[in-house]
C-alpha cells in the first residue's frame, strides 16, 4: 500500500471515529458542560434568595475573592486536603498488601475476590450508616468492645479529632478493595520468570519486592493514586451521613460547605463559586496526574 492511500485511509478512519463519538460528546455536553457553564455564570452574580429585593447583580469574581478570605472555606479546604492525603495513603498501603496476598493464593482466589469486593459494592450512604452504627453513642459496637475490654468508652462523633476516625476508616474500608483489584491486575502482569531468576541469584523476599514488584506495579499504583485522590478530594456523602460536618465545623469538607451554603444559607451565587472552586481544584489535580499516568503506562522503548 502506498503512503498516499494509507494517509487517505487514516483520514477516513479519523472522520468515522469523530462521527461515532458525536452522540457521546453531545450527551456529555448536555449533562456535564451545560450545568458547568450555568454554575460558572451564576458564580459571577451576588444571588441571595433570602434577600430577594437586592436582585441578582453581576459582581464578577467577587465571590471567588470572598471564598479565599472566608476562614470557614479555608478550614474546610485544609480538612479536605488532609483527609485526601491520609485516606489515599492508607488505601494504597492496604490495597497493595491485599493484592499481594491475593496474588499469592493458590486456591480460593475467586472467593477471596468476591469477599474483598463486598465493601466496595455497597452504596456509600449504606457504608456510612454502618460506620455510624459502629461508633455512635455508648451503645455502639466500638464502645461496647472497649467496655468489655475494661477500657472507658468515648463519644467518638462528639470530638473534633475523634470524629475523623470513623470517616477515615469508613472511606478506607470501602475504597481499599477497588485499589486492591487494580494492583492485583498489575501484579498478575509481572512475568514469573523474573522472580525465579532473582531467587537463583540469591535475592530474598524483600529484595524481590523492592527491585521487581514495586517498579513493575508502579503503573497500577499511579492509576489507583489518581483515581482515589480525585474521588477523595470530592468527598461529600460519607461525611454528610456520618457527622454532617460536626461537631461544629470540625469535619466539614469543601463539598459539604458548598452544599450547606446553597441549600441552607440560600446564597446561590457564593455557593456556585464554591462549587466551581471544587471543580477547578479537581481539574488541576487531574492535570497533575494525567502526565504521570501517560509516563507510567507508556511502553519501554
Amino acid at each position: 500500500m502506498t503512503s498516499g492511500s494509507s494517509t487517505a485511509l487514516e483520514r477516513r478512519e479519523t472522520r468515522l471515529a469523530w462521527r461515532l463519538m458525536v452522540p457521546a460528546l453531545g450527551l456529555l455536553a448536555l449533562v456535564a458542560a451545560a450545568p458547568l457553564v450555568a454554575t460558572g455564570w451564576e458564580s459571577l452574580h451576588r444571588h441571595d434568595v433570602r434577600l430577594p429585593w437586592l436582585g441578582r447583580p453581576f459582581v464578577g469574581f467577587a465571590n471567588y475573592r470572598q471564598a479565599f478570605h472566608d476562614d470557614r472555606f479555608v478550614t474546610a479546604l485544609e480538612h479536605t486536603v488532609v483527609f485526601t492525603a491520609v485516606s489515599v495513603t492508607l488505601e494504597l498501603s492496604f490495597g497493595l498488601a491485599f493484592a499481594l496476598a491475593l496474588d499469592a493464593l493458590a486456591r480460593g482466589r475467586a472467593v477471596a475476590r468476591v469477599v474483598l469486593l463486598l465493601p466496595w459494592a455497597l452504596p456509600t450512604v449504606v457504608a456510612a450508616l454502618v460506620w455510624r452504627f459502629l461508633f455512635e453513642g455508648q451503645s455502639g459496637i466500638v464502645n461496647a468492645t472497649l467496655v468489655w475490654s475494661g477500657l472507658a468508652p468515648r463519644e467518638w462523633l462528639a470530638g473534633s479529632f475523634s470524629a475523623w476516625v470513623p470517616i477515615v476508616f469508613g472511606d478506607v474500608w470501602k475504597s481499599t478493595p477497588f485499589v486492591a483489584l487494580l494492583l492485583l491486575a498489575g501484579l498478575q502482569g509481572i512475568d514469573a520468570s523474573l522472580y525465579e531468576a532473582a531467587r537463583l541469584d540469591g535475592a530474598g523476599s524483600w529484595r524481590r519486592f523492592v527491585e521487581i514488584t514495586l517498579p513493575l506495579v508502579r503503573p497500577a499504583l499511579v492509576v489507583a493514586l489518581a483515581f482515589r485522590a480525585l474521588d477523595a478530594f470530592r468527598v461529600f456523602d460519607l461525611v454528610y451521613v456520618l457527622t454532617g460536618g460536626g461537631p461544629g465545623a470540625a469535619t466539614e469538607v469543601v463539598s459539604l460547605y458548598a452544599f450547606t451554603t446553597l441549600l441552607q444559607d440560600l446564597q446561590f451565587g457564593y455557593a456556585s463559586a464554591l462549587a466551581m472552586l471544587v471543580f477547578l481544584m479537581s481539574f488541576m489535580l487531574a492535570l497533575f496526574c494525567i502526565p504521570r499516568l501517560r509516563v507510567s503506562v507508556a511502553p519501554d522503548r
